[in-house]
């Protein structure tokens, strides 16, 4: 047995410990207090993950919706290629000098 790296052995003397520091009659007390804090812990975790995946899958399922177009409506959107390539008036042209 070896939770959170505290053998058998370990946990034998955290428990002595706790029974020579609170007594017999706190210790069972202390003992359900902290297994309902760490139930709520749990809880609350579980709470977590479960709307970190629905923001997860919501997120993906918007990417997905949005990145995926018909073929139509890319070749609607994308602009229609010109005859002739226009020369732009900011660049001179060169001409080879022989």
């Amino acid at each position: 047995m070896n939770v959170f790296g505290v053998g058998l052995p370990e946990l034998a003397v955290i428990a002595a410990i706790g029974l020579l520091v609170f007594g017999p009659k706190r210790l069972p007390e202390l003992g359900k207090t902290l297994g309902r804090t760490l139930k709520g812990f749990q809880s609350a975790s579980s709470e977590f993950e479960k709307e970190f995946r629905k923001a997860v899958d919501t997120v993906e399922a918007e990417v997905t919706a949005t990145s995926v177009l018909p073929a139509e409506q890319a070749q609607a959107a994308a602009p229609e290629p010109s005859a002739q390539p226009q020369a732009s008036s900011a660049v001179p042209e060169h001409s080879p000098e022989a």
